[in-house]
């Protein structure tokens, strides 16, 4: 099974930048869209492999050539023209398998994408899903149109409009419209109402406190208690809410999640177990152990020994 021998930090833009070699693009401020950072480039230049973690930054990508994309714990084989999606809080990498590589890469920060306030349906779009499919595999249509979206970027990226951002903005929207056509009807349905207002303030509360990528990293907010006391709500009131939306107790939900963090750093990171302990917020080792063992069927040790 794939393994990287350590979770690198997460990687800034001007990072990717020097790593890529853009050395037309490493002077670029963060906001040279005047709102958050933009920026497009072809894939015909990329390197085969690319180094497994996270960066602060969204990336939207029409994949034309094979390879294996190692995204959190699992890893997805691209044998066919695909729309991949990530983002700050999922890590991931490339490895290409077919020598030709082509297609199209775009780049850009949350500022960028709403920059006076996030829309309702980006909260459903593929650049703000934390877990499921990241991929969308396309037919000759679907190829041809995301291509002519990319190459429209391309040509506005380097026009002198005075509003290319705007339009670059819009550009961007098509590509996520186009994936969240590309998806069930019923993975974007969106319950309403209080309960369901609730549900997403804890959950984006709770993604924000990840990833643990520095030993200086820790949770904040690890109990129930915690982000009710964050949320202003009273706990039963917030696991209500959760019950009623998603069928999972605040509990639940936050072991999750942990349980999904630790896997990834004992598949990705050499740290050791207490390290691993540490950063997701037990007081001891042995604590973690049980905690992991009881979610899993494993222990720590037995899971990370598991991967190599």
């Amino acid at each position: 099974m794939w393994l990287c021998s350590r979770m690198q930090p997460t990687e800034t833009i001007h990072q990717f930048y020097a790593r890529l070699r853009k050395t037309e693009a490493q002077g670029l401020p963060l906001n040279n869209a005047g709102s958050g950072h933009f920026n497009v480039f072809p894939r015909d230049t990329c390197y085969r492999t690319t180094p497994y973690g996270r960066r602060d930054f969204y990336k939207v990508s029409l994949v034309l050539g094979t390879g294996r994309l190692h995204y959190a714990d699992k890893t997805i084989e691209m044998d066919r023209p695909a729309l991949l999606f990530s983002n700050p809080v999922v890590p991931y990498s490339w490895e290409a398998v077919s020598t030709e590589q082509k297609g199209w890469y775009c780049l850009f920060t949350d500022a960028f994408v709403h920059p006076v306030e996030r829309k309702e349906t980006l909260q459903d779009s593929p650049l703000f899903q934390m877990g499921g499919m990241p991929v969308f595999f396309l037919d000759e249509r679907q190829q041809e149109e995301v291509s002519y979206l990319f190459r429209k970027m391309m040509e506005e990226m380097a026009s002198e409009y005075s509003h290319k951002f705007d339009l670059l903005r819009n550009y961007l929207h098509l590509l996520i419209h186009q994936a969240m056509k590309l998806r069930p009807a019923e993975e974007v349905e969106r319950p309403a109402g209080a309960a369901a207002r609730i549900t997403q303030q804890f959950l984006e509360l709770l993604e924000r406190q990840f990833p643990i990528d520095t030993e200086e990293t820790e949770l904040q907010l690890k109990t129930a208690n915690d982000f009710a006391e964050k949320l202003s709500v009273h706990v039963n009131h917030l696991n209500r809410a959760l019950k009623e939306v998603t069928g999972k107790t605040t509990t639940e939900h936050i072991s999750a999640r942990v349980v999904k963090e630790a896997t990834a750093l004992l598949r990705h990171s050499d740290w050791n177990i207490a390290q691993i302990a540490y950063g997701l917020g037990f007081e001891y080792p042995a604590y973690f152990n049980i905690f992991f063992k009881k979610h899993t069927g494993l222990t720590p040790l037995q899971a990370r020994n598991a991967i190599v």
